[in-house]
């Protein structure tokens, strides 16, 4: 299927079920918000890496406009939930400021290995653990998805954008397994070397190599 949509560029990777707060305040994403609040229809925010437009992104539905400002400017809540592919961008669309895009709707399965599941949300807060920071979930640890966990565990914004490429949750998964496979060791010798750093300058009491 293929349609019209109004669409948002953002330098951030959106996915599907994340909830997303966003501060409007350039006219015509003010117009866009407001119009799509008013009709409940969707806009899409694809993503926009290294100061290009990639082909990627979410569509996204207003939630609640939070707070509107005298000026006219907004906050607002919104909450992804599809994931669509450009075909055509359509940069004028006649009396609106904002721009748009012609979009298809890739096939996304959900359906991941849970056990693979568990193993990644655990290597997720041993990171956090490691960094001293906290992350609560709407959901319940044993009902997380690979979207779900993807903006915690140190991606860039290029990895992020290749989680929302992949179409597969098994794929997905796979992806961020790597991922842990390289950090979690590279974070543990941080740590050690963190220690290490630290007992410098303290009494050693250590004993004298023993020649035989």
């Amino acid at each position: 299927m293929t349609n019209f949509i109004p669409i948002f560029p953002l330098g951030i990777v959106v996915y599907p079920g994340e909830q997303l707060n966003l501060h409007i305040f350039e006219p015509r994403y003010k117009q866009l918000i407001t119009e799509s609040a008013a009709t409940d229809q969707p806009f899409g925010i694809p993503a926009v890496i290294n100061e290009s437009l990639a082909e990627m992104g979410t569509l996204v539905r207003v939630v609640e406009i939070s707070h509107l400002y005298e000026d006219g400017k907004m906050d607002v809540k919104t909450e992804g939930f599809l994931v669509f592919k450009m075909l055509e961008l359509v940069r004028e669309i006649p009396e609106k400021s904002y721009s748009g895009a012609i979009v298809t709707y890739p096939d996304n399965d959900f359906t991941g290995d849970r056990d693979m599941m568990n193993i990644l949300v655990k290597g997720m807060f041993q990171i956090h653990e490691k960094l001293g920071v906290s992350k609560t979930f709407s959901k319940p640890d044993t009902e997380l998805t690979s979207y779900d966990i993807a903006h915690h565990l140190g991606l860039t914004i290029e990895e992020e954008y290749r989680v929302l490429e992949l179409m597969l949750e098994r794929h997905r998964q796979d992806f961020l397994k790597h991922h842990l496979a390289k950090v979690i060791p590279m974070m543990e010798e941080m740590e050690m070397l963190k220690k290490k750093i630290k007992k410098n300058g303290h009494f050693k009491n250590l004993e004298g190599f023993k020649f035989s």
